[in-house]
């Protein structure tokens, strides 16, 4: 039984999506009459469910209304980066070497699970997660920490003994505040931008798993 466990968000972290989020955003947002700046899309959008960030923008919404208009936004976002859709640089290694050490792991995300089955299917990566935490498996989005310590739980572990992937700001606080060590993927801040993490990669080349867990945990 492996002592850690490794938890990933998906977007900005198994694939560099987060660009065509904003563009997709942006589009979605145009339609209703909103224009968002790059401000208000870190403060009211990114790492939030759409529910969240929905309610944000256009005030009350019955439960239907957002699902529509989340699918609506998602479409769009898929529409957008379907043909360029490839896993992070070193992804697929790394989750090798997790298989290898049979390192436990799973993912935590704000997305839908229409974008989580268009994520793991476009990159092939379903095989290397059996547990998916997404938008419907939680109360409160980041930067509430309830993703991952359920995540935690569901893979056996106390959340100090998990290491979270993330690039946003929100989901780093909701990493840190579960407990668990966060590692910071530089795909949309920088790395002054995450000082809060406990490491920082720009992606997943050459990472090997059992030194950054005796990096951080030593």
């Amino acid at each position: 039984m492996n002592s850690h466990a490794f938890i990933f968000d998906m977007d900005g972290v198994l694939v560099d999506s987060n660009p065509y989020h904003k563009i997709a955003l942006n589009e979605f947002c145009g339609r209703y009459g909103y224009h968002l700046t790059d401000e208000q899309l870190l403060n009211k959008v990114y790492g939030r469910t759409n529910k969240e960030w929905l309610t944000n923008l256009f005030g009350k919404l019955t439960e239907e209304k957002v699902y529509q208009y989340a699918e609506e936004k998602e479409a769009i976002y898929r529409t957008l980066f379907e043909s360029d859709i490839k896993p992070v640089k070193g992804l697929i290694s790394f989750l090798d070497l997790l298989d290898y050490h049979k390192i436990p792991r799973a993912i935590g995300t704000s997305a839908p699970q229409s974008n989580v089955d268009f994520t793991l299917s476009k990159t092939n990566t379903a095989k290397y997660f059996e547990t998916i935490l997404k938008d419907s498996d939680i109360e409160h989005s980041k930067p509430s920490p309830e993703i991952y310590i359920k995540a935690a739980e569901r893979l056996g572990f106390a959340p100090e003994k998990c290491i979270v992937f993330e690039d946003s700001l929100s989901g780093v606080k909701a990493g840190k505040a579960s407990g668990a060590k966060v590692v910071g993927i530089t795909t949309t801040h920088s790395k002054e931008e995450l000082v809060e993490t406990d490491f920082v990669i720009d992606n997943f080349v050459g990472l090997d798993p059992l030194q950054l867990i005796n990096t951080l945990f030593h």
